[in-house]
């Protein structure tokens, strides 16, 4: 893998967000309710909740990656699981920060079809080798994506040996 990577920071995470906002209101696609993707689409739909004064927000746990260009076989839902009924002429958006492989997105739209009435996604990044096309893209890239949200060590102790304690 190159060493070189596409960095967001914050404030473009901000203009990222808003763009993908605009994307989505000039389609003219009107979501009833935002399917955040976690952890990663946690961040993306809250924002394209508020941009598109969305407030039915929702999450799907979903395992993949476990590391740097690490990944499981295959990804896998997490419990809870949403509860997609009386959902059958609903607008779902779902939200994600990145379509890598596309195969996340795939098993998320493959769970909602047939449960809701309409699917579409917005991700911040898509990779040219993802399999599923998105319907609101912020930047296409190849390259790693170093987040703002996760391009630091974990503050936690079971995340961080030697961790120096903070006291207040």
């Amino acid at each position: 893998m190159s060493e070189e990577r596409e960095r967001l920071s914050w404030a473009e995470f901000g203009v990222a967000t808003r763009d993908l906002a605009r994307q989505v209101a000039h389609d003219g696609y009107e979501a009833d309710l935002i399917l955040s993707i976690a952890r990663g689409g946690l961040l993306v739909g809250a924002a394209l909740g508020y941009a598109l004064g969305v407030k039915n927000a929702w999450t799907m746990n979903v395992e993949f990656y476990t590391g740097v260009d690490e990944r499981l076989d295959v990804p896998m839902i997490l419990p809870p699981v949403p509860d997609l009924i009386d959902l059958e002429t609903a607008r779902v958006l779902i939200a994600d920060d990145v379509a890598d492989t596309g195969e996340t997105l795939r098993l998320v739209k493959d769970f909602c079809v047939g449960k809701v009435g309409e699917v579409r996604c917005a991700v911040l990044y898509e990779k040219s080798r993802a399999m599923v096309n998105c319907d609101y893209v912020w930047k296409r890239t190849d390259l790693w994506i170093d987040f703002p949200w996760s391009a630091d060590e974990p503050v936690t102790r079971r995340g961080v040996k030697g961790l120096p304690v903070v006291r207040a």
